[in-house]
């Protein structure tokens, strides 16, 4: 039977992630009421980050540690990952010796490699082309506030970045419309784009996406790795902000989403991310719950 790897939301069909996302929201109420469920007890995931994070580390850890597993950290100065060791190499003997692999990392293009010679299930918890862990995580949030999404229209203002390749991935396995918005030299991939079909609307005009929609989303303007950039996208972005501006255009009952880290009064106004239609601390802590439903997944082959 063939590895089952997690690289992209498409790795998954639409039903199943419908069907991991109810899990994930089952899991959290148990967690709650104070129900143990540890379907992983004996089980190990390796977590290696060549790009640090937050959210991701704390909520995969933890994770794993509440469904009876154990996750073992390793960043760069741990592992030979890549120096003097062919990726390859490196894949088939980690994966020798544990249940899962997570990866957070920069080119795609090494964790594909590395899942290609993986025997455990790999999980992309962060590239430069994609994000799909955050998005499970969106969607949950969204899930438990709106029901689904499908038909939904959505509102990507800023960088066509990983996380916009992500929601442009998201609305073509949940049926939902993407308006997104962002400066000219900054458009995210074309041929993820094409493969979206008409689920997606490109523009440059953040006023036009936003009109009616049901959610506003967007992210930094400049992600780890673009620090000496900080200064000219600061001036490239500045009319795509979130603002209460850009949230009035939207639907009354529209809400606001954010990955975090966020930088107020940048990409974001402090008055949105902090006002009563953002839901960002929700959306953060599903990062938790949504992953833990992913390992049993990927590790069990099952709920």
């Amino acid at each position: 039977m063939p590895v089952r790897h997690f690289l992209s939301l498409l790795d998954l069909s639409s039903e199943g992630l419908k069907a991991l996302i109810e899990h994930a929201i089952d899991v959290k109420k148990s967690l709650r009421a104070g129900i143990s469920h540890t379907p992983l007890t004996g089980k190990v995931m390796a977590m290696i980050f060549e790009k640090s994070s937050t959210r991701t580390r704390v909520s995969f850890e933890s994770g794993m540690s509440q469904l009876g597993g154990h996750a073992m950290f390793l960043s760069p100065r741990d592992i030979q990952l890549g120096r003097g060791e062919p990726l390859e190499d490196s894949a088939r003997v980690i994966s020798s010796m544990v249940d899962c692999v997570m990866i957070r990392t920069f080119g795609h293009d090494r964790l594909e490699t590395f899942a290609t010679a993986s025997s455990k299930p790999v999980i992309n918890a962060l590239t430069d082309k994609l994000h799909p862990c955050q998005l499970l995580a969106d969607m949950q949030t969204w899930f438990e506030l709106r029901g689904d999404i499908n038909g939904a229209t959505v509102a990507w203002i800023g960088d066509g970045n990983n996380m916009c390749h992500s929601y442009i991935n998201a609305a073509r396995r949940f049926g939902f419309d993407l308006n997104i918005a962002c400066p000219a030299e900054y458009k995210p991939d074309a041929d993820i784009v094409a493969e979206a079909g008409d689920r997606i609307s490109l523009s440059h005009d953040p006023q036009e996406a936003a009109q009616n929609a049901d959610l506003i989303v967007t992210d930094v303007w400049a992600s780890m790795g673009q620090e000496d950039e900080q200064q000219a996208r600061k001036r490239i972005f500045s009319a795509f902000q979130v603002n209460q501006d850009i949230m009035q255009l939207a639907d009354k009952d529209a809400l606001f989403m954010h990955c975090l880290p966020a930088h107020r009064g940048e990409e974001v106004s402090a008055e949105v991310i902090d006002g009563p239609q953002s839901v960002v601390w929700q959306e953060a802590e599903n990062r938790l719950h949504a992953q833990k439903a992913l390992l049993e997944l990927l590790i069990n082959g099952h709920f």
